[in-house]
């Protein structure tokens, strides 16, 4: 009888040093990498508006989706080779419709690369890509951080996609 009222303490103990174990730390997501910066410090500025336009449409929020753009397309405007992102952006920002925006973001992440690429002077980003978005045919983003966060299905399909390239 010892025996198993001691099993029992030891259980008892056990669990209480479990329960007070700080759980939370095990579902922190993972850190956003540190953002790159560009030679030219108008295409930072730029691609901080791509993220934060890319960030909207993961979160589903067309609203939010329409300010990034506006701001993308005015600071795109500053770029040397920066007429098509503009253009781009100036479409999203135009439209109100999730749906329109999310299909006109995939030519301007395929416009974004070519700006990005050659260009960063510190710290490295990701090309990623959904081979689901555009009715299957596929579509890529930038992104910071390794970690899959959809901008064209959001929370239907948040984790849908790979890395396919680093830039640095």
């Amino acid at each position: 009888m010892k025996n198993i009222a001691f099993v029992i303490a030891l259980l008892l103990m056990g669990w209480s040093a479990y329960a007070q174990h700080d759980h939370a730390q095990h579902s922190t997501p993972a850190q956003t990498a540190e953002a790159p910066t560009f030679k030219d410090a108008r295409l930072t500025t730029a691609y901080t508006h791509y993220l934060q336009l890319k960030d909207a449409l993961v979160a589903s929020n067309a609203t939010k989706a329409k300010q990034a753009a506006a701001a993308l397309k005015q600071s795109a405007e500053t770029l040397t080779n920066g007429k098509k992102v503009s253009a781009s952006a100036g479409i999203i920002a135009a439209a109100s419709d999730l749906e329109a925006q999310r299909k006109e973001f995939a030519t301007l992440s395929t416009e974004m690369k070519t700006l990005v690429s050659g260009n960063v002077a510190s710290g490295s980003l990701y090309l990623e890509y959904c081979p689901m978005a555009n009715n299957h045919t596929g579509a890529y983003w930038l992104s910071n951080d390794k970690q899959i966060m959809n901008p064209y299905f959001g929370d239907m399909m948040l984790h849908c996609g790979s890395v396919k390239e680093t830039i640095q």
